[in-house]
């Protein structure tokens, strides 16, 4: 088999040197289809013109981006004043989404790290047993939590029952009911990251902090957290952006008074009332700050490793 040394004397095969290209054009042409093509046709779309029985008319108009940041009055007559509405739930987004990943992380940590230290006859298991209620659909798994946290639900009922309440509390509508939702969507892609991560930890480095009379608060800030710190950064990113952008939760757990801007996307492409160059705009928007998130991570990421080489 051809080989090829690298700077560190290390030589790693090169076999299909010739064929790269033709080995990764199923790759490309799904990032161009499924990706690239719907991102720019949503580009576009987010600055043209609303038609005014839906769909758009091709006549290039900033006045999707114009709606999202500035109120101009009830006839779109008056001064641009910064327009709070969307702004508020844009906001209200991010909030959500950040408790999300962190309640995510909090538990998905523990659980990761006990999983990856069973046994590896039985790690399987506990794996199965943290996916298996995801193979159900989103829909139907938001829907029941629906069911679960109604005022005759279960989980009010065994609240009154064992009297930590007296009266069934209102908790669907709520922006509790949300983040329940967004934590229950996507804890596994919390804990699967963080799982791989302490999976390949060397744990005889736990073993020579504790030779250095480092106690175990000490040895998990100072070595097994910034050991595993790829997975958990990559779990953050897992749920968080996900999060940000999600609808069905905030639509059947949270009301109108809940809106996030996934819901307020999904509302401008329904029916004939519907915003299409508003919605695109508020996607592109969107897009664009989780670009940044991920761009502002990549550079760091970058540094660090310049600075550890």
């Amino acid at each position: 088999m051809a080989g090829v040394a690298s700077k560190g004397g290390e030589v790693r095969s090169d076999t299909y040197r010739d064929s790269r290209t033709w080995l990764l054009l199923p790759a490309w042409l799904t990032l161009v289809v499924l990706v690239l093509v719907p991102v720019s046709l949503m580009l576009v779309y987010s600055f043209l013109t609303k038609e005014f029985r839906g769909g758009v008319v091709w006549e290039f108009s900033l006045a999707a981006y114009d709606q999202f940041f500035c109120d101009r009055g009830l006839f779109g007559d008056e001064p641009c004043s910064i327009e709070w509405n969307y702004i508020t739930i844009f906001w209200r987004s991010i909030w959500q989404a950040g408790l999300a990943t962190l309640f995510c992380l909090i538990v998905s940590f523990p659980t990761a790290y006990f999983i990856a230290t069973r046994p590896q006859s039985t790690r399987v298991i506990w794996l199965f047993l943290i996916t298996i209620p995801y193979w159900v659909n989103l829909l139907i798994r938001t829907v029941s939590m629906r069911f679960m946290l109604r005022e005759e639900g279960p989980v009010n009922n065994v609240l009154v029952w064992i009297g930590i309440i007296d009266d069934p509390l209102q908790m669907i509508n709520t922006s509790f009911a949300v983040q329940i939702g967004l934590f229950y969507s996507y804890l596994p892609f919390m804990v699967l990251p963080i799982y791989a991560a302490v999976e390949r930890y060397n744990f005889t480095l736990s073993e020579a902090a504790a030779d250095l009379y480092a106690t175990k608060y000490v040895t998990l800030r100072r070595v097994i957290i910034p050991s595993i710190q790829p997975g958990i950064i990559a779990g953050c990113i897992l749920v968080f952006v996900p999060s940000l952008g999600a609808f069905l939760a905030p639509d059947l757990l949270g009301g109108a008074k809940n809106f996030m801007i996934g819901s307020l996307i999904e509302e401008q492409f329904k029916g004939n009332a519907g915003n299409w160059p508003f919605g695109a705009a508020a996607s592109m928007i969107l897009l664009s700050m989780v670009m940044i998130i991920l761009t502002l991570y990549a550079r760091q990421q970058s540094k660090a490793l310049g600075a550890g080489s």
